[in-house]
């Protein structure tokens, strides 16, 4: 159930109005908009009478009741794109935000010349793998806590914004200096995991699972949100499908749907969703296209020697030429990059 405010209601007035129903055992979110502020009611709200609460609170407008099981992240909820800023950098709203760099963090040499190119071409945030969920236990499983302190060196160094992904709740200490936390797709459903990210204070990335659908995605995206992070970017990295000509089927049309379900940005992992190189310029247009909000491609400084997912990352100058293109996109599209 959402409670729609009347205009000019102060801060007082809301935090009162909040408390006499987490005093009744409800949870609240505040959603504040650019037309409307909002506060949704989460429970079993079946009892309440949402005319009597119009008609004697002096604050509510109006009230309605969201079907969505999702509630924080419903667009039904918060009418208003959120914004998300990082680092000097904002994701949504509007602009196209590109994150870059290597699947794994290697060696300091390689995380800092990638990150210094990927800047220098246009990319926004730096991204990086200190710790690698591998299919295969004898698979490269990244550089754990090392990978975690290069890559702070690179943020330093370099003056961009980190994210790299998380595994499970023990290591939610180590990430203090990471600006996103990403919770990738083997960790969707994860919901403990969701639950400690949530509360770290930092910007979350969710990436969408192997096989679920796209109100499973918002679900987990809910479960991050009702433990008090409000800032959460959505990533479609492509589904399993039948199809076995790329790594995954790239759902484009995940952004437009998704666009349509909530306010939360979405952008999209082009190099996972084909796994092959040569794919990864086109479907990174077709993001652009279709309305995301961003991309996160897998930069390599020498692909063919990477220690993890070389196959699918473009070289310093393949992501040059494609940063190029995108600029140019975004002039016609009056979008920001």
């Amino acid at each position: 159930m959402v409670f729609i405010l009347k205009k000019d209601v102060s801060e007082n007035a809301v935090k009162e109005f909040r408390n006499e129903w987490e005093d009744r055992g409800f949870s609240t979110i505040w959603a504040p908009g650019t037309d409307h502020d909002a506060v949704c009611l989460i429970g079993n709200t079946s009892a309440v009478d949402m005319d009597a609460v119009v008609q004697i609170n002096p604050i509510v407008a109006y009230a309605r009741r969201v079907t969505e099981q999702y509630k924080a992240a419903s667009r039904t909820v918060h009418a208003d794109d959120t914004l998300i800023p990082v680092g000097g950098v904002t994701i949504g709203g509007g602009g196209f935000t590109v994150i870059a760099g290597p699947c794994s963090v290697e060696t300091p040499e390689q995380i800092i010349a990638i990150a210094e190119s990927a800047k220098q071409s246009g990319a926004k945030i730096l991204r990086g793998g200190a710790f690698k969920p591998r299919t295969s236990p004898y698979s490269f499983q990244g550089l754990g806590e090392k990978g975690l302190k290069l890559l702070s060196q690179a943020k330093k160094t370099v003056n961009i914004p980190i994210i790299t992904e998380i595994m499970n709740q023990a290591q939610a200490p180590m990430f203090e200096d990471v600006d996103i936390v990403q919770v990738g797709a083997r960790n969707m459903q994860n919901f403990d995991l969701l639950r400690e990210v949530g509360k770290m204070g930092k910007p979350v990335l969710l990436k969408r699972g192997l096989s679920s659908s796209i109100d499973e995605f918002l679900m987990s995206a809910e479960y991050v949100m009702s433990s008090g992070c409000s800032d959460v970017i959505l990533c479609e990295r492509g589904i399993r499908t039948f199809e076995t000509s790329t790594r995954n089927t790239l759902d484009i049309s995940a952004v437009c749907v998704l666009k349509e379900k909530t306010h939360l940005p979405v952008i999209i992992d082009p190099s996972h969703a084909c796994g092959i190189r040569a794919f990864v310029p086109a479907l990174s247009k077709a993001a652009f296209a279709v309305g995301a909000d961003g991309l996160m491609i897998e930069v390599h400084n020498d692909p063919a020697h990477a220690l993890c997912d070389g196959a699918q990352a473009l070289n310093l100058e393949q992501f040059r030429v494609l940063m190029a293109t995108l600029k140019e996109y975004a002039q016609i599209e009056h979008r920001e990059l």
